[in-house]
């Protein structure tokens, strides 16, 4: 199944200054058993920016504007700890949400991020509250992110990111683990074959000695 590709991306920051911010805030338990054709963009951060009654809260950061159409979501360390729900992701998306930059992030998390073609993009705290900072002197101010130069840049300000090879080329190819396993197929042959001529009772494992009957 090949996805959608990620090359670059500009849009407005949504700035969450909240640290553990986890996978049952992003989309609680109740809307789980939804089906994923249905959509998932009004179950994100749901009871964060609605209450009991359904009402928005007005203070809630994605019921202001410009904050309610951001794509770049910004938070501090372990965004997305907590139960290993995809939904999580798919809410992101739906929601509007292409890139997400933090400190660090929940580990499942992150690899299902990966797996849906969602960006996950780890900054230093300085970076992420610089873009905090930017974030609440101009709400409107622009981020752009470009995964080929693994750059952020907003303002006059930029640096420079790190992200795992296998998984950036799994982003800008629109890959998913089998298709990206897939391209490895020839190399992932020819290994085996060598393996077996180096070891080739691989090939035909002992059998476990089967009992020879019952016991007298």
């Amino acid at each position: 199944m090949t996805r959608n590709v990620f090359l670059s991306h500009r849009g407005t920051i949504l700035p969450l200054p909240e640290e553990n911010i986890d996978t049952d805030q992003i989309v609680p338990a109740r809307y789980l058993m939804r089906p994923r054709k249905e959509g998932y963009s009004d179950t994100l951060f749901a009871d964060l920016r609605r209450d009991a009654d359904g009402k928005a809260i007005a203070d809630f950061v994605m019921n202001i504007p410009p904050f309610d159409c951001a794509s770049v979501l910004v938070a501090y360390g372990n965004f997305g700890c907590g139960s290993s729900r995809e939904h999580a992701v798919w809410a992101l998306q739906d929601g509007g949400i292409q890139v997400v930059i933090a400190p660090s992030f929940g580990d499942i998390f992150f690899n299902n991020a990966v797996q849906n073609g969602l960006l996950l993009l780890t900054a230093s705290m300085a970076q992420v509250d610089d873009l905090l900072g930017t974030a609440r002197a101009n709400p409107s101010s622009q981020v752009e992110v470009n995964l080929p130069e693994q750059t952020v840049r907003y303002g006059d300000q930029s640096f420079h990111f790190e992200i795992e090879a296998h998984r950036k080329q799994v982003l800008l190819k629109g890959l998913s683990e089998i298709d990206a396993t897939l391209r490895d197929l020839d190399a992932i042959k020819a290994f085996e074959k060598t393996r077996l001529a180096a070891e080739p009772w691989l090939a035909n494992p002992i059998q476990p000695e089967q009992p020879r009957g019952n016991a007298a």
